[in-house]
């Protein structure tokens, strides 16, 4: 009866919970949408519904995609509906979302399915699931078929969602909020239970059948779990190195390294790694895993540090934006290996020989670290450290995190436990800041979903006084409210000098202010010069022209004030 229960779900069930949803704009009541949705899901089914219901096929830290691109979609809704390309491209135009384009094809489509069958949750989350497993010759075809499959036996609706889930562009508001509260509300359970297990186990379907199953007390026992990603614990932002001394009792300074956040989680002969945003990298750096092999000298445990990408002719560290190359690339491994080697800087370990330490004081998870493994200059070391409250020492050890062309440093409290997920205030990070920058918006794309009639991500350009041309910097998609985006379309539009696709080109009119992170060198942009985070402060219209604007020359000093002590 339960197979059957679980058999039987239908998909149009929740093709209306999503509708509702895009419909709604409280989060309160949205909350109470999917708490209906999982209360009437059979227990087994929940891990799939829930991933659904957040627009995803796959966990976040699994690897598997489903590898399909707007492109591939196009043709499938050709192939499932008989309704002509050019069609497709101008209603996807049009609406700016092919799952809106799918519902219209099959809307107007001419010829009648002989082998229609009712779609459920089960057989669309195995067949979407799938579509990341074919691979090799010949796998496009059997992707297509798939897809096309689905689409011949989907209602308009259905197959608005079915297209906007493959292509990971649901839309529908439920961030990760609302599934905490929904499955709190659905089953019972206090929010913040919901919220501390999948810290330890990042995978919001897993929790809610376990909220059902075992209720709090089940929540309660939910640990971390070796070759399963956590949520790493976070650092504010402290004002000055004074105000991040004086926060804590007992702290320890760390050189803030500019790379990527790594867990490496070890079993015997076995290793895993993961990124702060819950990717397995594993395949893709090998080197790491043999240092890890070589480096640790315990049987199991989960570490934590910084992998930083390494200069092979200087030895000097590079920015984050090329080692992020690395963790990208799913082919040519060894070759990028060598073009980029790496070193990791470890600052943490949260379990060994089958016990967490979360719970014991960050002094004595440093000493645990230090004596469960062995260092390899230059390759696998702990990170540079230094315990004081002297502002002078502190001040010394910060310039030489600069010199060393490091970001900064990271002031940790030695009596804290180890809390994933959150910024607890138990580490600050110190890093200098940077003067923003007036750039002009030279380019722009329309958005998807929701946002279709909007430019949503802006071309920012700098200045060339030699040429009067503006060189691009960066993209600029955050710090702007709704209105404001509908407000910054309404003065773009007229400036419209090209268009490609959903991309534009602008007469350079708009100046705006745009604050950052950092800067760094980029050969994807005419100014050889990205912007790492930009975000928008405030429009400078009304006070500079573009001919005011920042010039290539301010971003270039700028970059190299960045690596200079002040």
């Amino acid at each position: 009866n339960l197979h059957n229960k679980i058999c039987n779900m239908k998909y149009s069930v929740l093709a209306d919970v999503y509708e509702r949803l895009e419909k709604e704009s409280s989060k309160l009541k949205k909350t109470d949408i999917l708490s209906e949705l999982l209360l009437q899901t059979p227990a087994e089914l929940l891990p799939k519904v829930v991933l659904l219901a957040t627009g995803k096929v796959f966990p976040a830290y699994s690897e598997l995609k489903t590898g399909v691109a707007s492109k591939m979609m196009i043709k499938a809704i050709m192939r499932a509906t008989g309704v002509h390309e050019k069609d497709i491209l101008q209603k996807f135009k049009e609406l700016g979302d092919l799952g809106s384009v799918a519902e219209w094809c099959i809307k107007e489509k001419k010829q009648v399915a002989l082998f229609k069958k009712e779609l459920t949750v089960e057989l669309v989350y195995r067949d979407l699931q799938s579509l990341a497993t074919l691979t090799g010759s010949g796998s496009q075809e059997r992707k297509l078929d798939l897809i096309a499959e689905l689409l011949v036996s989907a209602t308009p609706k259905e197959a608005r969602y079915i297209v906007r889930t493959i292509l990971e562009t649901l839309r529908i508001g439920v961030a990760e909020g609302i599934v905490r509260d929904a499955i709190a509300k659905s089953f019972g359970v206090d929010p913040k239970l919901v919220e501390n297990a999948w810290f330890w186990r990042p995978d919001y379907g897993e929790i809610a059948r376990i909220a059902k199953e075992e209720g709090e007390e089940g929540l309660k026992k939910v640990r971390i779990e070796l070759g399963k990603p956590i949520m790493v614990m976070l650092g504010e932002k402290a004002p000055t190195l004074k105000d991040a001394l004086e926060e804590f009792e007992r702290c320890i300074l760390e050189y803030k390294y500019d790379g990527a956040r790594t867990c490496i989680h070890k079993k015997g002969k076995k290793i895993w790694l993961f990124t702060r945003r819950l990717e397995d990298i594993t395949a893709q750096f090998p080197d790491l895993v043999k240092l890890a092999k070589e480096g640790i000298i315990v049987d199991e445990c989960i570490v934590e540090g910084e992998t930083i990408g390494i200069n092979p002719k200087t030895g000097e560290p590079i920015p984050f934006q090329q080692l992020s190359r690395r963790i990208q690339r799913k082919y040519d491994v060894a070759k990028m290996a060598e073009e980029i080697p790496v070193r990791i800087y470890l600052f943490d370990i949260l379990y060994i020989n089958g016990k967490s330490i979360v719970h014991k004081p960050l002094k004595e998870r440093r000493d645990i670290l230090e004596k469960s493994i062995r260092t390899i200059p230059g390759k696998f070391e702990l990170s540079k450290a230094l315990i004081t409250k002297d502002i002078k020492e502190a001040e010394k050890f910060y310039k030489d995190a600069l010199k060393a062309k490091q970001e900064g440093l990271m002031i940790k409290n030695l009596d804290a436990p180890y809390q994933p997920g959150r910024r607890v205030g138990y580490m600050l990070k110190v890093k200098p800041t940077m003067e923003p920058l007036d750039l002009v918006i030279i380019g722009a794309e329309w958005g998807t979903g929701k946002r279709a009639k909007w430019l949503g991500s802006y071309v920012l350009g700098c200045r060339d006084p030699d040429t009067g041309r503006f060189l691009s910097c960066g993209m600029l998609g955050t710090g702007l409210t709704d209105e404001q985006f509908q407000e910054m379309t309404n003065k773009l539009k007229p400036l419209i000098i090209k268009e490609e696709g959903r991309t534009v080109k602008v007469r350079p009119e708009i100046v705006v202010e745009v604050g950052y992170e950092e800067i760094q060198k980029s050969p994807h942009y005419e100014s050889g010069y990205a912007l790492r985070f930009p975000r928008l402060i405030r429009e400078r219209t009304m006070e500079k022209s573009a001919e005011e604007a920042d010039t290539i020359e301010r971003v270039k000093n700028l970059f190299e004030s960045q690596s200079k002590v002040k």
